[in-house]
């Protein structure tokens, strides 16, 4: 097991006095001198049970001891100047979140953004070990596999693992786990920013389960006559995670007395309704500019301002708030592009820049 928990911290498991006190063994913690914030949680929150997590970090297992806390977290202040870090604003915010991309409309700031940008250099370097490991795997065990590559059905010989493919396995590991944390470490760090810019928070709903699954349908290309691949956007979504984000930010708005508000997606019609015309128009999926005429709006940032500006029903936009705050959206979407533009990074194919 992996992880164990106690249900109090009254018997079994249990946290007390910087000691961890199992099946009489008495094992001190170590916390950090200088994380103040660990500090401030255990003097001013009780406990109110123990996980005990093992962890294979670069290659040795380490344990640590999660601790459940009653109460409120404490605010965190910058060392330097004693200011708060990470303050929550007031003011209406529109997410339009994708497989790679989140879109941010808010009226102080408007942002294209991709996802968990800090894990894609180690990506190739995940990909590269599991083509390593699928070579060593066939050539320790060709009595495994059929002629065709395709692994025997049937077939109840052992597997056999060489000391470098152990090796590679846990190089493996490894890589996941730090791609695990910087993932969790960029959502914590968008989601204080998308709550600086206010705290009444909209988002379409998604089902991302569904945009993981494989079409049901085969299909045939018109022009080269071969069948179109079933996948979906199940690998974007395992790399972006971006139904991680918005449980970050839901538990955050959670500690100021509110919630993430999601709009219902077949009612609002985001991506195809124009507030200007004030008609619904569908678009392909690599249709990625709404064309006003004089000007150009990017699709996932107009459905963002868009979103920002639903009623409270969440079914509904409202089209007068719309018309009052475009001039400032437009203004800021045009930044936006020009930041966009002149950036260095690789930029993703659905922001159509």
């Amino acid at each position: 097991m992996n992880s164990l928990e106690g249900k109090s911290n009254k018997t079994g498991i249990r946290f007390t006095n910087n000691k961890l006190i199992w099946n009489g063994l008495a094992v001190p913690v170590v916390i950090k001198r200088n994380d103040i914030y660990a500090q401030t949680a255990l003097e001013n929150n009780k406990v109110k049970y123990c996980r005990i997590v093992r962890k294979l970090v670069r290659g040795k297992y380490k344990f640590y001891v999660q601790l459940v806390m009653e109460g409120m977290p404490p605010t965190k202040y910058n060392k330097e100047t004693g200011e708060v870090r990470n303050p929550v604003n007031e003011g209406r915010v529109g997410l339009d979140i994708g497989t790679q991309t989140i879109a941010i409309a808010s009226n102080k700031e408007v942002k294209l953004l991709e996802l968990a940008p800090s894990t894609n250099n180690m990506e190739r370097e995940k990909r590269i070990l599991q083509r390593k490991l699928d070579r060593q795997r066939r050539a320790n065990n060709p009595n495994k596999y059929n002629e065709d590559g395709t692994i025997k059905e049937g077939n109840r010989d052992k597997w056999i693992f060489s000391n470098r493919y152990i090796k590679a396995r846990n190089a493996l590991a490894e890589i996941q786990r730090k791609i695990a944390s910087k993932r969790k470490q960029d959502h914590e760090k968008l989601a204080n920013y998308i709550l600086s810019l206010g705290n009444d928070i909209k988002v379409e709903t998604m089902s991302f389960q569904g945009l993981q699954a494989r079409a049901k349908e085969t299909t045939i290309n018109e022009k080269t006559g071969n069948y179109n691949k079933k996948k979906r956007f199940g690998k974007s979504i395992a790399n972006k995670a971006p139904s991680m984000l918005l449980t970050i930010l839901d538990n955050k708005l959670k500690f100021q007395d509110t919630k993430l508000k999601k709009v219902d997606t077949y009612s609002v019609k985001a991506s195809q309704y124009n507030h200007v015309t004030n008609e619904y128009n569908k678009k392909e999926l690599g249709q990625r500019w709404n064309d006003f005429g004089d000007f150009k709006i990017q699709r996932d940032l107009y459905s963002a301002f868009l979103i920002m500006n639903v009623n409270e029903d969440l079914k509904t936009i409202n089209r007068e708030l719309c018309f009052r705050k475009f001039g400032n959206f437009k203004e800021l979407h045009d930044l936006e592009i020009n930041r966009i533009k002149s950036s260095d990074n690789e930029l993703i194919s659905s922001m159509g820049i």
